[in-house]
């Protein structure tokens, strides 16, 4: 069976975002960014900024649903300039065992000293104290290569208490609720607004021998337990939006881990912030993406 190339022309930063577009209305298989080429340790060409599509059937209506995705994120207040052009080249390819294809550019991701993310089908020994979380590149939104995730990850290493309650808002992939567990976190709730998203979280958290994680269909303003630790990696705006909410899923005294932030959208966050009486902790930064780490 043969299958379909498309390359898209797109900002970096939003590697993920748009990725997850892909998956949550194609027949997609896998992407690949930024794929370069050495000689003599100096770069002799990279692909950054074209994401590879890898699609099992011919994608219907491409333009129109590529077309709605693009507004409804300049909706949310993203330019122009921060998705990219967005131009498309599609192109039928002969079934040369692609399905490993675009695994092939994959490796170990080392979010910290002591965190790092493995890609299922490599075999990977971990240093002392150093804790793994396996993962398919790919398979839902925060794959732990995206900086937003890994700012998260940080924060959940120099912040999270141990034997924490911990919950993620807009968990993706799970991957920080898996993650909590493994740094200590007595549990982990992971919530999302996506259902196609929670048997992935499922699957990932059997992948990895977690069993004190829960993930269901939900948002932050139907959540009535309260938490040690949150996690929201989400759209600057969506954040700004439910600030309430998340303040409403913290203990007293908790501290929340805000996420998904380019630093000029970071303005629209510390409104919010001000407004519900959080206190910032600390903000950390990854190339032109920030995390705002509060206390309530």
């Amino acid at each position: 069976m043969n299958y379909y190339e498309l390359k898209i022309s797109i900002n970096p930063e939003m590697e993920d975002i748009i990725s997850d577009i892909f998956f949550s209305n194609f027949d997609c298989e896998g992407v690949v960014l930024a794929e370069e080429a050495y000689k003599d340790l100096e770069m002799t060409s990279t692909t950054r900024g074209t994401l590879r599509v890898f699609l099992t059937s011919f994608p219907q209506n491409l333009k129109e649903i590529l077309h709605i995705e693009r507004e409804l994120l300049k909706e949310r207040g993203f330019s122009d300039e921060e998705l990219g052009s967005w131009e498309i080249e599609l192109e039928e390819k002969e079934n040369q065992d692609w399905s490993k294809k675009w695994k092939e550019k994959w490796d170990v991701t080392h979010v910290t000293d002591k965190i790092s993310i493995v890609p299922s089908w490599l075999s990977y020994t971990p240093k002392e104290n150093e804790i793994t979380i396996t993962l398919d590149p790919g398979c839902a939104f925060g794959t732990g290569t995206h900086q937003t995730t890994q700012l998260c990850m940080k924060a959940l290493e120099k912040y999270m208490p141990k034997g924490a309650s911990v919950a993620d808002i807009g968990t993706g992939s799970g991957i920080l609720a898996i993650c909590a567990i493994k740094l200590g976190a007595s549990s982990a709730y992971g919530c999302d607004n996506d259902p196609t998203v929670i048997d992935v979280c499922i699957e990932n958290a059997q992948k990895n021998e977690i069993t004190e994680t829960t993930f269901e269909l939900n948002t932050a303003d139907k959540i009535t337990k309260k938490y040690d630790f949150v996690c929201a990696n989400i759209l600057h705006n969506i954040l700004a939006e439910i600030m309430g909410d998340l303040k409403n899923v913290m203990k007293p005294g908790a501290q929340m881990v805000l996420s998904g932030i380019l630093d000029e959208k970071k303005a629209v966050v510390f409104e919010a912030v001000q407004r519900f009486n959080l206190r910032v902790v600390e903000i950390l930064h990854q190339d032109q993406w920030i995390a705002i780490v509060v206390q309530n």
